[in-house]
Parts: C-alpha cells; structure tokens; sequence
C-alpha cells in the first residue's frame, strides 16, 4: 500500500528528497554533528546521495520513502521511513532529523506523533528504529516517543545499534 505522506503533516509541507535536495541535506545532517560523532563518522554528499537509496533486505523502493519536512521552502526535518519492514504490519525508522535550531521546542515530539497517526490509520500496528548505543540525546527522544528497547543489538562496526519499537 502507497503511504499517503502528504498527509503527514498539518505545520510543514512534506516532499520526498530528491538529488536536488543533497545541499540542503548535508547542511542539516552537519548541524547534527553529535548524530554522527557517535557513529565515528562525519556527513558526507555520497553518503547521504546512497541513503536516498539505500534499503533494507526483503523490500523494494516502493517501500521506502525518504522524507523533507520544508516550511516557507526551506528544510526543517528529515525523514528515512521503510514501510512493511520488519514485517508487513511494521514501519522502521532509519534517519529523524530536525534542524538544530528547532530542536528542544517540541517540533519533533509533534512530527513524530503525526507520522505515528499517519500510519496508524494506514493499518501499521508498530514502529521499529536503531540508535546509536550511548547516544544519550537520540535514546531520551525515543523514549519519550514511547519506544521500548526490544533486547536486541546490532553491530553497527565502530558502533552498536540499540533497536527500539513502538506499538501503535
């Protein structure tokens, strides 16, 4: 089923990130810095040109849906959302960024609750995501999202992934 993700949000118009967009996404990703000191990396053009891309094993580009949040044209947040994985009734979270000067304001709290009632209303049933293990930042958002460690880790290479999910 096509994810209706126009209808994510009220506050921002909410696109698919093109190629055109690479410039203005590497600028938010290198105003994240903390994201990526974590995983022992710093935001590259090709790296991100790959995550436009880039998908999990058992899904098709159908599936994944690679998000801008814009108001007034200019990008506010970043979505990396995989539909029917892990399973048919699950939606995986691979990358939620907000720009660095909105956040602490709520704005994410709300864009994620959205995307939640979006998808609930779609027929998912729960949301899975990774962060970084000892990034303390992403961990209290996701908690305070709901997310609940499944038990599960994974090697990440320099890093582990703690995998978290939320029933919905």
């Amino acid at each position: 089923m096509k994810l209706p993700f126009e209808r994510i949000s009220e506050a921002y118009q909410v696109r698919r990130i093109t190629e055109g967009d690479l410039p203005e996404l590497l600028a938010l990703a290198q105003g994240n810095a903390a994201y990526y000191a974590h995983m022992h990396e710093t935001p590259e053009l090709e790296t991100l040109r790959g995550d436009l891309t880039k998908l999990p094993p058992r899904t098709t580009p159908e599936d994944k849906y690679f998000l801008g949040y814009y108001q007034e044209g200019r990008l506010c947040a970043a979505l990396d959302l995989i539909t029917r994985y892990p399973a048919p009734e699950m939606a995986f979270i691979g990358w939620f960024v907000v720009r660095k000067d909105l956040q602490g304001k709520g704005i994410g709290t709300s864009m994620a609750g959205e995307l939640f009632a979006l998808l609930k209303d779609c027929g998912y049933h729960a949301v899975r995501l990774g962060y970084v293990k000892g990034n303390e930042e992403s961990r209290a958002f996701w908690v305070k999202q709901q997310f609940s460690p499944t038990g599960v880790e994974t090697d990440g290479g320099a890093y582990k992934i703690v995998v978290m999910q939320k029933d919905l």
